[in-house]
């Protein structure tokens, strides 16, 4: 689920608990299970209506996401595995209230498992990252290399050479690509277009482009680039790095439907090179970002201030 449910999903969550459980005992014991705290339930009137009993509650809980998410997370799951309205088919007009039932979790479903889709994706990632994390912990050798490749860089900051350095990034990328087991391949020329570089990542071919010079990559040079992506097969994307940061026309004008570019700055790379996010994380989370919002330019500082 997203962080907080939507008006829909709130007034699905309640109609679906109403339709379900049609005595207020069998909500209660519901309840129960699926809180984390149930003593929460005695803070509400259960003399009162069922369903202004089930509204109070799901109100309390989505006014406090932070706190309770988990909990709204739980009663969802648990209700949109529900399968079996057996139990109300004893009542008078039996089966008209198993197809509302059924028909009450059904729409829950279909507003509450695309956001559980994108939860179990953003654990995959977290996952993923995690494990990276504890992979560039235990092994001395990978930790090693980061840090020499970091004082390269560092090394480059105070160059008064922009065309050198930009040459130098283009190597240090490179290391950077080859140490995460991503295939890189150096700069080249295809038919008049020159590239930085190019690496694979789960069968997705990348091209890269890096630029360090002291003004903001505009709308024109990101163009050039997209231009080159696109002439690409299908399942290719490209990333762009600009140690000094995009434009804020350039990134507007690619983030409409059908980018095939992410962007990356230099406090990106320095997180990578510090061992803050290994650089795989990142660009999965890049990636998934730019595909779920049209965003291309999540940064990792956006990333931190958002977890």
């Amino acid at each position: 689920m997203a962080k907080q449910l939507s008006p829909a999903g709130v007034m699905a969550l309640k109609e679906a608990l109403c339709s379900v459980y049609w005595y207020k005992s069998d909500l209660r014991g519901f309840l129960n299970l699926c809180l984390s705290n149930p003593a929460l339930l005695n803070n509400f009137n259960w003399e009162n209506y069922k369903r202004q009993i089930a509204s109070d509650i799901i109100d309390f809980l989505a006014s406090n996401p932070a706190n309770h998410l988990g909990d709204l997370t739980k009663i969802c799951y648990e209700l949109c595995k529900l399968t079996d309205f057996s139990h109300l088919k004893q009542l008078d007009d039996g089966p008209a209230k198993v197809e509302k039932a059924r028909s009450a979790v059904n729409q829950l479903k279909q507003l509450i498992e695309p956001h559980q889709e994108i939860k179990r994706e953003q654990d995959e990632i977290k996952k993923r990252q995690e494990a990276a994390a504890q992979k560039l912990r235990e092994n001395t050798a990978v930790r090693q290399k980061l840090e020499a490749i970091k004082a390269k860089y560092m090394a480059l900051i105070s160059s008064s050479d922009p065309q050198g350095r930009g040459f130098e990034l283009e190597r240090i990328m490179y290391e950077v690509f080859e140490l995460f087991d991503l295939d890189p391949k150096a700069s080249f020329k295809n038919l008049g277009e020159q590239l930085d570089g190019a690496f694979t990542l789960d069968g997705t071919e990348y091209l890269f482009e890096a630029k360090w010079h002291k003004e903001l990559v505009n709308k024109a040079s990101l163009a050039a680039f997209s231009d080159k992506v696109r002439t690409k097969l299908e399942n290719t994307l490209g990333v762009f790095l600009s140690i000094n940061g995009f434009s804020q026309d350039g990134v507007a004008a690619h983030q409409a439907g059908g980018a095939s570019i992410i962007l990356m700055d230099g406090g990106d790379l320095m997180a990578v090179l510090e061992e803050r996010i290994d650089f795989v994380s990142l660009l999965l989370r890049k990636k998934r970002h730019a595909a779920q919002t049209g965003n291309i330019y999540f940064s990792y500082h956006q990333m931190v201030a958002s977890a």
